[in-house]
């Protein structure tokens, strides 16, 4: 599809702003529009236009603007402008892998091993998988990726006496859920998740390829078998450019 030119997009934007309302809240309405409307990688008028055409202070363009950045709908080229983003991914309210969830989007899902290995449950983990604390637990640490681009950071805590040898195991560009039930029979089949907006560090902030400002979305979830027996505590840090929450709603009686 071609991608419109600045011009084009200045010429279809409503002509001015109403009085009766705040005009930053217009402006960042028009925006949101601006974005729904176009392609990725397409370019947004600049601040210069916007601030002439709505009778606006160039600060105000430049936080309208700053926000949507900040919620990862639009991204600056030093020199060339602002873009549109590649639209997020919506997390799934059904339980499925990271892998799973990938293939299903028709990408092609990867995984870099960082760390592998069993470790003694801290309170936190043996408080989630109901052990006692000092317990054995696998700990693993994953960037996982979606054709290529770091797209989470993955902390997973299994028990080690019913998983023997997952610390071993091969689990680069594997599926986690798959490997569990083909070779030790352990299926996955419910979960309780939490979801929060978290400020990454430095590290986790390079490891996904993002500033450190960049907010992140962080998923705590305990994972059950069909007994109902917790087989897996995982927080994974999701990129908040990417990813966004959706929840649908119904009102009772």
């Amino acid at each position: 599809m071609r991608t419109r030119r600045r011009g084009e997009t200045i010429g279809s934007l409503p002509p001015a702003l109403s009085a009766r309302r705040p005009k930053g809240e217009q402006l960042q309405e028009i925006l949101e529009g601006i974005v729904g409307a176009l392609e990725p990688g397409a370019l947004l008028p600049s601040e210069r236009l916007l601030a002439e055409r709505y009778g606006v202070a160039r600060a105000t363009v430049t936080q309208a603007i700053d926000d949507l950045v900040s919620r990862g709908l639009v991204y600056r080229v030093h020199g060339s402008g602002t873009f549109v983003a590649e639209p997020k991914f919506r997390q799934p309210l059904t339980l499925t892998s990271f892998t799973e969830d990938m293939r299903a989007r028709g990408m092609n899902p990867g995984s870099v091993v960082r760390s592998q290995a069993v470790v003694p449950a801290s309170e936190v983990v043996a408080r989630h998988l109901a052990l006692v604390p000092g317990t054995p637990v696998v700990h693993m640490e994953r960037v996982r990726t979606a054709d290529g681009e770091p797209m989470a950071l993955e902390r997973t805590h299994l028990p080690a006496q019913r998983l023997p040898g997952l610390e071993d195991a091969d689990l680069t560009d594997a599926s986690l859920y798959e490997l569990m039930e083909r070779k030790w029979g352990v299926r996955v089949a419910e979960a309780d998740q939490w979801a929060s907006v978290v400020r990454l560090n430095e590290d986790e902030a390079a490891l996904l390829h993002v500033s450190a400002s960049q907010p992140a979305l962080l998923f705590q979830r305990v994972t059950r078998d069909p007994a109902g027996t917790p087989v897996e505590y995982v927080r994974s840090l999701y990129r908040g450019d990417r990813y966004e929450v959706h929840t649908r709603l119904e009102r009772l009686g």
